[in-house]
């Protein structure tokens, strides 16, 4: 069997594997791979997937899985797996990270001190503690970052139509009486029919004056242009975002808004998840071989 690893993993993956077969980084031999191991930069289109006519196995090193055709994966006989519990932790403390720079000003607080500004005045700060985080999507991320915010001492509650209860958060079945409730929100869905750009002017209109957002989910799940109008008008008070349309963004109207905080894409990219990355996938392929 010939694995191809085709994206950036733990340097220990190919090791891991090795029992399995030949492993391989060259994308040369995509032709040859019986599965092929991606993360977010490899798209897996009808044109990749026909390039290579052994595969049987795409096992995507992350959550999303919007980057591999997975209806004509199907059609081809090819099972899809991502590593979805394997990046809870890393992504819910980027996305609790992001959420508490906000308030407490941490970036144009450093920024300023080293331009030689002594903005103690100024920059204002407010606090986490008894207000209401939003989790729009609370699957394994979304539970995670749950757990975190309650131990800030903060209100949670979820909207996810495929979810009726939950242990960390009180459910809310109408998107509009969600969001009308929630000083900050965090987004953790996947880009579907349904979520892609869920987050509008229609939406943003409904949200609380000063709402401050999250995305650690998906890019285009936001309408980007609807977002810079909202940060310019003071609607939305801070937006933090690590995903976006393209990896790297290309001109999008969020680099120039005011009060954004931007990341590249880092969500999933600790060492610590790299490691548990490699665990499932070892797991993954190990269960699919003794099929």
């Amino acid at each position: 069997m010939k694995i191809l690893i085709s994206d950036a993993f733990d340097a220990s993956l190919p090791g891991k594997l090795a029992k399995y077969g030949d492993v391989t980084d060259d994308k040369n031999e995509l032709k040859d791979a019986d599965v092929v191991l991606v993360r977010s930069k490899t798209k897996c289109t009808k044109e990749y997937i026909d390039s290579a006519p052994n595969l049987k196995l795409i096992i995507r090193g992350g959550v999303g899985l919007d980057n591999i055709d997975r209806v004509y994966a199907k059609e081809k006989g090819i099972t899809v797996h991502n590593t979805a519990e394997a990046s809870a932790i890393a992504v819910a403390e980027l996305a609790t990270a992001l959420m508490m720079a906000m308030p407490c000003n941490i970036i144009p607080g450093d920024s300023s001190m080293k331009e030689g500004k002594w903005l103690k005045k100024e920059l204002k700060r407010t606090e986490v503690n008894g207000k209401i985080l939003g989790l729009m999507g609370v699957g394994n991320i979304g539970t995670e970052v749950a757990k975190r915010a309650k131990a800030l001492g903060m209100d949670v509650i979820a909207y996810d139509p495929y979810i009726k209860a939950h242990d960390y958060a009180d459910m809310v079945a109408g998107l509009d009486d969600f969001i009308s409730r929630c000083d900050y929100i965090s987004l953790h869905m996947p880009l579907t029919d349904e979520t892609r750009g869920m987050v509008n002017k229609d939406l943003i209109a409904k949200m609380k004056d000063g709402v401050r957002i999250i995305n650690t989910g998906r890019g285009k799940c936001v309408n980007e242009d609807d977002v810079a109008e909202a940060l310019k008008s003071g609607k939305i008070a801070g937006f933090s975002t690590d995903v976006w349309y393209s990896d790297p963004p290309e001109s999008s109207p969020l680099l120039n808004a005011p009060n954004v905080i931007a990341t590249p894409h880092i969500g999933a990219s600790t060492k610590e998840n790299l490691l548990r990355i490699g665990e499932v996938i070892d797991r993954l392929i190990g269960m699919f071989v003794s099929k």
